[in-house]
């Protein structure tokens, strides 16, 4: 079940590596196989960005994960090895569909925004104002309580499955579904910052896959990697609106 998962990610990650060699090289990548237009995006467009979105949420957050998976299969082998291959199929199908889910809604939002010249068609935020609100929202729902909730229970695999078991099928598809949406109120905003850093800079939707790994790994009890990250994102977001209303200008002066 691991390798199949891995494989998944790989795949995905590959699907990423194709899409952002073809954003680089827009002379050659215009007419590649599933491109979606720069503008003016059509229904199959739309449809090209939401599978884009669903197979950037698979690649960046399967890896992280794969912790609650290993342990539920654990828990499966425990009482039926002979299922545990299909239940923890049905879990992982249960936990994407929250991340295909936020994929639509993001496609949606990136439409509108392109629309709006909010985001470039190099699918990057062209407002200084778009972008220091995303990143001071982002920053700030690092110190929530709301965010402590939910990145502790997917940090804790075994008390998320003791306190949702389910069996069967359909109960593992259920619990699936319901650590996807802890999992989804824990990072959602931070994937929102890709419509800041760009929808598929590789780089930054490389280094946004690993912060999101560093936060579910590190300990219980600390929260200063996610504070820390914040505080940045806080400070990131209100340079970009210091910027736009004209502040900096007197900094020198300062």
């Amino acid at each position: 079940m691991l390798a199949l998962i891995a494989a998944l990610a790989g795949a995905c990650w590959l699907y990423l590596l194709y899409m952002g060699w073809g954003m680089g090289h827009m002379d050659q990548g215009a007419d590649m196989l599933l491109m979606p237009a720069m503008t003016h995006w059509n229904a199959g467009d739309l449809a090209l960005v939401y599978l884009m979105w669903v197979l950037m949420m698979a690649a960046m957050m399967l890896p992280s994960a794969l912790p609650m998976i290993r342990t539920y299969a654990y828990f499966v082998t425990m009482e039926n090895s002979a299922a545990v291959v299909r239940r923890s199929a049905n879990f992982v199908a249960g936990y994407l569909l929250v991340w295909m889910a936020f994929s639509l809604i993001a496609t949606l939002a990136q439409w509108g925004l392109l629309e709006a010249r909010l985001v470039s068609p190099m699918m990057e935020s062209a407002s200084p104002v778009l972008s220091g609100v995303l990143l001071v929202a982002a920053g700030a729902f690092q110190f929530t309580p709301w965010k402590s909730s939910c990145l502790t229970r997917c940090r804790s695999p075994a008390s998320f499955i003791f306190g949702e078991w389910r069996a069967g099928n359909r109960g593992a598809a259920i619990m699936g579904l319901r650590h996807g949406c802890w999992c989804l109120g824990c990072c959602a905003l931070l994937m929102l910052l890709l419509f800041v850093l760009g929808v598929m800079n590789l780089a930054w939707i490389g280094v946004l896959a690993v912060l999101v790994l560093i936060e579910k790994l590190t300990a219980r009890s600390s929260m200063w990697p996610t504070r820390a990250l914040g505080a940045v994102l806080v400070l990131w977001g209100g340079l970009n609106l210091a910027g736009a209303a004209g502040l900096l200008r007197y900094l020198p002066e300062i």
